[in-house]
């Protein structure tokens, strides 16, 4: 097993875009979500997605707190083992600035055009907006906090590289500077086993299941929050 101290986290660069696109296709090739958004594999277009990815990750570098996970003692020390994206906490009262808003509607300019160039490359959109939807309302329902909430949007582990401590390393790079501030964390997941067991040794407790049902075919979102612990 890879000692954990071995382990360095550090901001996603450009550089680090195509690690990070890989470990999100491996880690995601079986999850639920995927599978039932992606329903009809037939269609599924793997460099369409690889593209789409990289414009998430473009826009986390600049509007999330996104970090890659890396090995600097193996003979592959820019390998990317893993990566987390959450994004920052909106305290109840904070308005969106002129710069959110942009950044914003430059996502979705770059999306439109990735899809008038490569198609949907298999995406079920009803399917898309059903859990788009489901997903607002568990937020709205679940986030009461006015100091707003960490959101773990997506956090993976190259499947040959879990259970060696690198998600948890992940995790407690923003976890700890929640703690140090007084926030809770919140974070979704399409699987239950083995998902909230790991979760909840992270300090997460779940708190609500919400039905993503598309005429009968059903996939699930579990929510989970984590709250703040006292510094030791």
């Amino acid at each position: 097993m890879m000692p954990v101290s071995t382990i360095s986290i550090s901001p996603l660069s450009e550089a680090d875009i195509p690690g990070a696109v890989d470990a999100i296709q491996k880690a995601f090739a079986d999850d639920p979500y995927n599978l039932w958004v992606y329903n009809d594999r037939s269609k599924l277009n793997l460099n369409r997605n690889r593209v789409s990815l990289g414009i998430r990750c473009r826009w986390g570098i600049r509007n999330a707190l996104f970090h890659v996970a890396k090995d600097p003692s193996s003979d592959e020390k820019d390998k990317v083992l893993g990566i987390a994206m959450w994004m920052p906490p909106r305290p109840t009262e904070l308005k969106e600035t002129w710069g959110e808003w942009w950044e914003g509607w430059k996502l979705w300019f770059q999306q439109v055009g990735m899809n008038a160039w490569y198609g949907r490359g298999g995406l079920n959109v009803k399917r898309y907006y059903i859990w788009k939807q489901r997903q607002a309302e568990a937020q709205s329902e679940i986030w009461t906090d006015p100091k707003g909430y960490y959101f773990c949007n997506i956090i993976v582990v190259l499947p040959e590289q879990q259970g060696k401590g690198i998600g948890r390393a992940l995790f407690q790079e923003v976890t700890k500077k929640a703690d140090e501030e007084g926030r809770r964390c919140y974070l979704e997941s399409s699987r239950d086993e083995p998902k909230t067991k790991i979760y909840e040794a992270m300090g997460f407790h779940f708190v609500k299941q919400m039905d993503c049902d598309d005429d009968g075919d059903v996939c699930k979102l579990y929510c989970m929050v984590r709250e703040p612990r006292s510094p030791l």
